[in-house]
């Protein structure tokens, strides 16, 4: 079955944006679980088949890629309590907990978001990555230079440093793509696109097309294996 969202979820998102407080929140959860999280959930479920293919190590059980939409608000000056949004994050088997490449989907009250990448590497990840972009450049221009990816995803724009990174020199030929913080490539669709049955299609034909710039990502990330003693 093709999964999709009805017009609801839309809706509800647009209605969270101006009501942002637990009250109102509280008293239409059972729309919110009827309206995005049981369909985030079952649209997860689905992709998940679809990643078996060809990203099987991105495979994980639907409630541990679907985002909360509660925010963090312990250490912000912001205090609205929840998301506006609805998101899915699919890391890969042992970067769970920090912030290797992966796939992302998102919908909120007026568009939806379909993206690959790594978008916030930690510190070390983020010298590895550049290591490894150092090394193999030219890789990397091939990957994103694919007309089928190009046609249905945009770089990021990469927070770019001012400056070349430490240890790093300013004249290296890959200096345009090591000034990045972050890599990868994204589409911003009408949300109306999440309402349809073809839902589905977008999302994995992007994700599927994203696989090899998401896979050198994360090769100068994974652990290294150990060699057998004897």
């Amino acid at each position: 079955m093709a999964v999709h969202f009805s017009p609801e979820a839309p809706k509800f998102l647009r209605a969270l944006k101006r009501n942002n407080d637990r009250n109102w929140f509280n008293d239409r959860k059972p729309l919110y679980e009827r309206e995005l999280k049981a369909p985030m959930l079952a649209l997860i479920a689905e992709i998940n088949e679809h990643l078996l293919d060809f990203a099987p190590h991105h495979v994980r059980p639907p409630q541990k890629v679907a985002m909360r939409i509660y925010r963090d608000i312990r250490f912000s000056p912001d205090k609205r309590p929840y998301k506006h949004n609805a998101g899915a994050w699919w890391a890969r088997d042992g970067l769970e907990k920090t912030s290797g490449g992966g796939f992302y989907f998102e919908i909120n009250g007026t568009e939806l978001t379909i993206a690959a990448g790594a978008y916030m590497p930690e510190r070390d990840q983020l010298l590895a990555i550049r290591r490894h972009i150092a090394e193999h450049h030219k890789e990397l221009r091939s990957i994103l230079a694919a007309k089928k990816l190009k046609a249905v995803l945009t770089e990021f724009d990469g927070l770019k440093l001012t400056r070349a990174p430490k240890g790093f020199p300013p004249d290296h030929p890959a200096i345009d793509l090591l000034l990045h913080r972050q890599w990868g490539v994204s589409a911003t669709l009408p949300v109306e696109q999440a309402l349809r049955p073809t839902l589905i299609k977008e999302i994995v034909s992007r994700f599927k097309l994203a696989t090899p710039l998401v896979d050198f990502l994360n090769t100068p990330l994974q652990p290294k294996a150990r060699k057998p003693l004897f």
